[in-house]
């Protein structure tokens, strides 16, 4: 990888490459996903085939539904385990909440953070209101909006919605 940014390249001659704390903290959580993702691969695929294809009486369809959802449990048992026991259940109820609210976005075909964006951008700054008291405004307009009936839900609150699909997998309790 020889385009793989180096942080010692000034030290032997090399150019360093200017990144934001922001653009690296992007490269570090997103950006490595593709290595990641070949790092897995290396460490449980080839056995994980190995187990299904012994399976002679298993269809194809349901080989590849087996293969998927045994690499995602495999993935999240793996970034639980890393976590400290309190930090690994509240990024679990977050994981639960995102993949609800994306079941929720693909049932109704919308995207909720877009629609929120849109009616937060929809509000402007009142003459003479300091920046603090507008940005408490936007502030409780974002927590607000999660309880409001949404046409795009069908008059369902966002939060409703939400609820609605994790209980249907069992990831509300």
């Amino acid at each position: 990888m020889a385009d793989e940014f180096n942080p010692n390249a000034a030290l032997f001659g090399g150019e360093e490459q200017d990144q934001s704390e922001e653009e690296a903290h992007l490269k570090q959580l997103f950006g490595k996903n593709p290595n990641r993702t070949s790092a897995i691969s290396d460490l449980f695929s080839r056995e994980m085939m190995e187990t299904i294809d012994e399976d002679t009486e298993l269809p194809e369809e349901a080989k590849r539904q087996l293969v998927f959802k045994m690499t995602a449990n495999s993935v999240l048992d793996m970034i639980m385990e890393c976590l400290a026991p309190d930090t690994a259940e509240e990024v679990a109820a977050c994981l639960d909440g995102y993949i609800g609210m994306s079941l929720t976005n693909k049932k109704h075909q919308v995207d909720m953070m877009g629609e929120l964006r849109k009616a937060i951008m929809n509000v402007k700054q009142n003459e003479g209101e300091s920046d603090e008291d507008y940005e408490r405004r936007l502030s409780d307009l974002e927590d607000a909006w999660w309880s409001i009936p949404q046409p795009l839900l069908n008059g369902r609150t966002p939060d409703d919605a939400i609820r609605e699909e994790m209980r249907r997998y069992g990831l509300d309790e």
